[in-house]
């Protein structure tokens, strides 16, 4: 099968990853067989790309918004030959850990994950455990449903961990795959969003979108805020954030890597009750509940869409803030 996989990780401008043939893959017990037909390319890939996220194997596929159709399945198991699913990042848990147990799995002790552990979606064919699989609405297409797998999941998960208010006033800094869907989330539930963020193209998709304000990284937002989420990975921004919320507010931090935060003023950043909070991963509740959402308020994914040979281009424009929205390889 075609495959793209990371060879030596590296600035992406220096095309750390490579194209091939790889062996097809055979699924075992408790999986099944998928036959990609879109992924959504994820900052996560970039990160495995650049070597921000150390490959967890020689030669791992990315690719962690994966949908597809099942050509193989084992007998009695939750999906059949023909089934439209997705596949996710989180794709195993052990179980059995003190947060397994407690409904925590995204803090799961030994995890697996889908593009750094199991090889993943930037390939003709991969194999996903049909537990962390799933099932997807039937009112989006691939192109559509690719980017909800992660970047919507993970922007649900950190809407929760940002605990907005009723009616509250939502900052999101950075504006790319994930954000762009969680303030279609906090619209729909009655929030005023406010988006910072260096690209202008983001900023014009954030007004179209029902944003009341759109200014660039660093701007301090005309009123203060609530909440705020910050999805671009960049440490710097942690203080700017922390300095637009209202007392008693709270930074949710979305990405899986972040550049080194500066010292922070507890006066000016901290003081009157403000608290920042990391987001790790995601339950598959979280993702069931999350597409179900998606379903009910009629999210409407933007997705920039290039052939499966592009897929260095596709990451080199996501680090170049080249991609409105989310980007997505086509297999076929």
């Amino acid at each position: 099968m075609r495959a793209w996989w990371v060879d030596v990780p590296g600035k992406i401008a220096d095309k750390p990853l490579r194209m091939g043939e790889r062996e097809d893959p055979r699924p075992g017990p408790g999986e099944v067989l998928l036959r990609v037909d879109v992924c959504g390319v994820c900052r996560t890939d970039l990160h495995l790309a650049e070597g921000d996220l150390p490959p967890r194997h020689a030669g791992v596929i990315p690719g962690h918004e994966a949908v597809g159709t099942v050509m193989e399945s084992f007998s009695g198991g939750r999906f059949s030959r023909g089934d439209r699913i997705g596949v996710a990042w989180l794709g195993q848990t052990c179980g059995h850990c003190p947060h397994c147990r407690r409904g925590q799995e995204n803090l799961c002790l030994a995890p697996r994950f889908t593009g750094w552990d199991r090889d993943g979606g930037f390939a003709d064919h991969m194999t996903v455990n049909e537990d962390f699989a799933y099932a997807l609405p039937a009112r989006f297409t691939n192109e559509q449903a690719a980017p909800l797998l992660c970047s919507g999941i993970i922007g649900y998960r950190a809407l929760e961990r940002a605990a907005l208010p009723p009616g509250g006033r939502l900052g999101i800094y950075g504006f790319g795959g994930s954000a762009h869907l969680t303030a279609q989330i906090a619209i729909s539930q009655g929030a005023s969003v406010y988006v910072m963020t260096r690209s202008a193209q983001a900023r014009d998709l954030a007004l179209s979108l029902g944003a009341v304000y759109a200014g660039d990284a660093y701007d301090a937002p005309p009123v203060p805020l609530d909440s705020a989420i910050l999805f671009a990975p960049v440490g710097d921004l942690v203080p700017a954030a922390l300095r637009a919320l209202d007392r008693g507010g709270t930074l949710a931090i979305a990405g899986i890597h972040l550049t080194d935060i500066p010292s922070l003023n507890y006066e000016n950043e901290l003081f009157y009750e403000r608290q920042i909070r990391s987001v790790t991963a995601n339950t598959r509740a979280d993702g069931t509940a999350f597409l179900a959402l998606a379903a009910e308020i009629g999210l409407a994914p933007t997705v920039t869409t290039y052939d499966f040979t592009e897929a260095d281009r596709a990451l080199e424009d996501l680090a170049n803030d080249r991609v409105t929205g989310a980007a997505v390889l086509k297999m076929r």
